[in-house]
């Protein structure tokens, strides 16, 4: 069987390692392209006036020429109809779509859902790219990541790796990881990590299903970053851990009686040892 392999591949002129690590680079465009439409969509809400190459003039994703990023929006509706443009999903490149596990799901403690998304930020005329994930039960960013591409070792890999050692000292089998329909999310590396801790994946089809991941996004930028005024990518890495850390203890949060989310869980643990003291004798 390997013989034969060999000679298909001879045949066609290239050699297997050649043929995977092409396949491997085509997966990782597919990814950072699916999740470009996301970011897309982001901008455009924003620039809603905006044509396509000021659109990729603005956002300079690098990986994608202006020519192919102006045919391939074009196709999608973005140069005609905008308004629509905003529900679209990336199901074009084939991706993998996970079942949303989160509809209609009654929480009732911490480590059953985290939900995430990607964002962009704006310095000058540079994008970077912030990633979280939060509890949704306690509103506790677990992970996050800031990145100058949209890489999948830049954005969801360091934002899951930092969430599950964060919660090394339980488990995490049976969590459901919600998130859009970004490339990040669907990427074998990301996968491997979420299958490994015994995460299940989900996904919403559009924005609309992922709003709590929305509405952090918009507490970080809008109640954070723009008031810390962030120059350069370096000051950037180090506000959004500033922002991470007020945000996670001394944001009081209607939702948690008041209390932040560090405060929160704090006062979950107590109740746990105290049940359990109770379950002893």
């Amino acid at each position: 069987m390997t013989m034969s392999l060999n000679s298909f591949f001879a045949s066609i002129g290239t050699t297997r390692q050649s043929f995977h690590a092409k396949l491997d680079r085509q997966l990782s465009r597919n990814e950072a392209m699916a999740q470009l439409l996301v970011i897309v969509g982001e901008v455009r809400k924003d620039h809603p006036g905006m044509n396509l190459r000021d659109l990729h003039r603005l956002i300079s994703p690098g990986f994608i020429g202006r020519d192919a990023f102006e045919s391939y929006f074009m196709i999608m509706g973005y140069g005609v109809k905008i308004k629509k443009a905003f529900r679209r999903t990336t199901d074009s490149f084939g991706v993998i779509r996970f079942d949303n596990l989160v509809d209609g799901f009654e929480l009732d403690g911490v480590n059953q859902v985290w939900v995430s998304d990607i964002t962009y930020y704006r310095i000058g005329d540079s994008f970077y790219y912030l990633t979280f994930i939060m509890d949704m039960y306690s509103r506790m960013i677990v992970g996050y990541s800031t990145s100058k591409n949209l890489r999948t070792m830049h954005t969801t890999i360091p934002a899951i790796t930092k969430a599950i050692e964060i919660r090394k000292d339980v488990s995490l089998g049976g969590l459901i990881f919600h998130s859009d329909g970004g490339g990040q999310y669907f990427s074998n590396e990301f996968i491997k990590l979420t299958s490994k801790a015994g995460i299940i994946n989900s996904m919403g089809v559009s924005c609309f299903d992922n709003p709590n991941a929305e509405r952090l996004n918009g507490i970080i930028k809008n109640n954070y970053l723009k008031h810390y005024a962030p120059m350069n990518f370096e000051q950037l890495v180090r506000m959004i851990e500033k922002a991470v850390l007020m945000y996670n203890t001394q944001k009081p949060h209607g939702a948690l009686d008041k209390m932040s989310p560090l405060a929160f869980e704090n006062k979950l643990k107590e109740k746990f040892k105290v049940k359990k003291q109770i379950n002893v004798y």
